[in-house]
């Protein structure tokens, strides 16, 4: 056969793995910043495996722009919020959590956190009414018979959508701060004596006093912290629905839950089978940089270079903050990156650039990078790990103390505070960053456990989401917890009863002692008398 007719053949072939026609329809529910850029490339990857996927963004969305060109449908609402209010608050929340911390005391450092996560979900409660209260729009996705809405956990209103249209839902997450979403939703088994409740900073071989300080922190999650103000949404939803409903019991139906780690970053932990990770599914192998990047990345000679990066959602500093960190950057030998927005530092050195934007995945996979300084979010941390480069932690806000607190542990990080740190303690961390070669041989172990997969991370993310279209849900993989009350689940129940068989056995026996105690010593003393 002829090359032409074998082109002509596959190309055939390629049309009809990839017609539209043959694909399923998946909805969106999504959140912005980090979370959205980790959502769109499962997004990415499903249009172009054949799929019709709509994303549902309202009118005040920050990072999901619609208006760039795109293969994904967006379905735009309108809503109550005003986008640039809603950027505003967002950043006087990020500001308030990155700045006014009060880390002396555990009780007003959660509580800080959870004002600031009410105030961030009353932002979604008001994005989510101007949606399912949308008659026009709900009907219209009725009709439009999606097979699957993928969700984030962070935002709710997936798992009501999913109930208003009937249809089985998928998350995506890092996690909840706190531990009940996952615990009391997902039916996620949480033994605190080796698991670390998130955002506790500790690793899975804990002392008798992290144990303690473990288990401190599952009771106040379980009996106080609320990422969510639940109240609200339960009354929501029952309002919504006709019907009392609560948050947790609707998330609970979720068919599956796509994790974004992995065993390189995850403490051992039991999990279930609707529970998949799919950990650094956007990375991918390093381009080439742009000239100018890539001239200055070449001059720094033997020394490689520092990349700095405290996310997409802080891009900038106080002056004096700015200024600790330059000096201590002017005084290494090597070359430093560094992605910044503000004033330009007055103690910036030669061998310093700043960027407002930079290629970090790229970056990470040059060869002269010797160090990456991260705020430690779950995107930069694996593009690192993709790449085994050793990190020196930051960490800001919600989960990347946990994280940087995993690459110490596993010897990757060094930490430091953003408040409290000085140029000395910055400049005596990358040395030990740079210089001490265990960091960076730990870092190309995880690399090498990151890469011995035997299915991408991506490609797992999408077999489930399709599995779930193909099966209108994944029930089967649901443990049988989910038809359980609490105290059937802790087997209370079971203990109650076997306690009060005992304690009848008990009881019985005893009373038949004594009564033969009784009637021999009535029977002695009859015969004692004749």
């Amino acid at each position: 056969m002829s090359m032409k007719w074998i082109s002509a053949l596959l190309l055939l072939q390629l049309s009809c793995c990839y017609s539209p026609g043959h694909g399923g329809k998946f909805l969106v529910w999504p959140t912005e910043y980090s979370h959205w850029i980790n959502m769109k490339t499962i997004l990415d990857e499903l249009f172009h495996r054949g799929h019709e996927v709509s994303v549902l963004t309202s009118s005040a969305s920050i990072l999901v722009d619609p208006n760039k060109p795109s293969a994904i449908k967006f379905e735009i609402y309108p809503t109550s919020l005003i986008k640039d209010d809603f950027e505003v608050l967002v950043m006087q929340l990020i500001n308030k959590l990155t700045y006014d911390q009060p880390k002396d005391t555990f009780w007003t450092y959660f509580s800080l956190i959870q004002e600031v996560l009410w105030e961030y979900s009353g932002c979604f409660e008001k994005l989510c009414k101007d949606l399912v209260l949308n008659k026009k729009l709900i009907i219209i996705l009725q009709e439009s018979r999606f097979d699957v809405i993928l969700a984030d956990a962070f935002g709710p209103c997936g798992e009501l959508l999913a109930e208003l249209l009937k249809i089985p839902s998928v998350y995506s997450l890092r996690y909840i701060p706190g531990h009940k979403i996952e615990k009391y939703s997902g039916e996620l088994p949480f033994p605190p004596s080796y698991v670390p409740v998130v955002m506790s900073e500790l690793s899975y071989q804990m002392t008798f006093m992290q144990r303690v300080k473990n288990m401190i922190y599952v009771f106040y999650y379980d009996f106080w912290f609320q990422t969510f103000n639940e109240k609200k949404w339960d009354q929501f939803y029952s309002e919504v629905l006709g019907k009392p409903t609560k948050l947790s019991e609707l998330m609970r139906k979720a068919e599956m839950w796509l994790i974004r780690t992995y065993w390189d970053f995850e403490f051992p932990r039991p999990l279930l089978p609707h529970f998949v990770f799919i950990g650094g599914l956007h990375c991918k192998p390093a381009k080439l940089l742009p000239k100018e990047m890539e001239e200055f990345a070449q001059s720094s000679g033997e020394n490689g270079i520092v990349v700095f990066s405290l996310g997409s959602m802080v891009n900038n500093m106080t002056e004096e903050r700015a200024n600790v960190i330059a000096s201590a950057l002017a005084q290494i030998p090597q070359k430093v990156v560094w992605r910044f927005g503000g004033k330009k530092p007055d103690t910036l050195g030669p061998n310093t650039r700043l960027y407002k934007w930079i290629p970090q995945n790229d970056l990470l996979g040059h060869p002269k990078t010797k160090a990456f300084i991260t705020h430690g979010g779950t995107n930069g941390i694996y593009e690192a790990i993709y790449h085994g480069i050793p990190m020196l932690g930051i960490p800001l806000f919600g989960d990347p103390p946990d994280n940087i607190a995993h690459m110490k542990t596993k010897g990757a990080a060094v930490r430091l505070d953003l408040n409290t740190m000085s140029s000395t303690d910055l400049l005596n961390a990358l040395k030990t960053v740079i210089n001490d070669v265990s960091y960076k041989e730990n870092a190309l172990k995880m690399s090498r456990i990151h890469h011995d997969q035997p299915v991408k991370p991506l490609d797992r993310a999408v077999f489930w989401i399709e599995f779930v279209m193909r099966h209108k849900g994944a029930k089967h993989l649901w443990p049988a917890s989910h038809d359980l009350t609490w105290f059937q689940y802790h087997s209370l129940d079971v203990m109650g009863f076997l306690l009060a068989c005992v304690a009848t056995t008990i009881f019985v026996i005893t009373k038949c002692c004594l009564f033969c105690c009784w009637k021999f010593a009535k029977t002695g003393k009859k015969e004692k008398r004749e």
